[in-house]
């Protein structure tokens, strides 16, 4: 089975536009907006790849699930299978190889279903983490009832912001991890680690920013879809091509060539 890589864009001009800001300035929402619009065709088709709508999908599949009581009978038809100690650490790596078992089937993995299926796995400990507050201890019980309160239109907006987010935050660092590697030292524009980190917790955090768009809408469409017959992998895919739209839009709204 092959995998599906991105690659890197370092012919291309807009690219070189990207590289040109990291060594004028460090401006995170400038840099942001540049590296999407560079690697925009991948983006605008990311709605489409197998793993994104697989791990979205399954997202909003395991808090109405978790509104039954039989929850454990129920993740096992998505692939998911939980002891009866289950912990959220249990729930999330279930969840991480249901998402690969659906790559080996359809014979796709891609870097941006490996960042989606992250992106999940993290988005879901996040939430589920405070309300049972352990990785490690809890019981199936506990657990179905934390994943439970994200089957709220409010509680799964948020759930959907910080998953988009993660992405968003993975897919630009993907094509800019290794410039921004390059340019750290004494005499570059990221004189050691510290700096690094601090660009990258700024880009982090505009694309949370970033994501705030598709926040509502998220959660009105989760209700209203299962509502009106039910989620389906086909439906999820559909709201992700408006979802990741919005997103772009959002980032683009600050191009580089805008500023003075």
């Amino acid at each position: 089975m092959g995998h599906i890589r991105l690659g890197v864009l370092p012919r291309t001009r807009n690219w070189r536009q990207v590289v040109a800001l990291l060594d004028e300035s460090l401006d995170a929402p400038r840099i942001a907006s540049a590296t999407l619009e560079a690697a925009s065709r991948s983006f605008r088709t990311a709605a489409d790849d197998p793993g994104l709508v697989y791990s979205a999908w399954l997202l909003t599949q395991l808090p109405l699930e978790a509104r039954q009581t039989d929850f454990a009978n129920r993740l096992r038809s998505h692939g998911i299978d939980l002891s009866p100690q289950a912990t959220i650490l249990e729930l999330t790596t279930a969840l991480a190889e249901a998402v690969d078992r659906e790559a080996q089937r359809s014979k796709r993995r891609t870097d941006i279903g490996e960042m989606a299926r992250l992106a999940a796995t993290e988005s879901l400990t996040a939430f589920c983490a405070e309300k049972t507050h352990s990785l490690f201890g809890s019981g199936i019980e506990d657990l179905r009832l934390a994943v439970k309160d994200l089957s709220t239109p409010k509680q799964f907006s948020l759930l959907a912001r910080g998953f988009l987010t993660r992405f968003l935050n993975r897919y630009l660092g993907y094509f800019l991890s290794r410039e921004l590697s390059r340019r750290v030292g004494p005499n570059g524009p990221l004189p050691n680690i510290k700096a690094h980190t601090e660009f990258n917790e700024a880009l982090r955090l505009h694309c949370h920013q970033a994501t705030r768009i598709v926040e509502e809408f998220a959660g009105g469409w989760f209700s209203k879809t299962n509502f009106e017959g039910g989620i389906t992998p086909e439906k999820t895919r559909a709201f992700l091509h408006v979802a990741l739209g919005k997103i772009r839009n959002e980032l683009q709204r600050r191009r580089p060539e805008d500023e003075p």
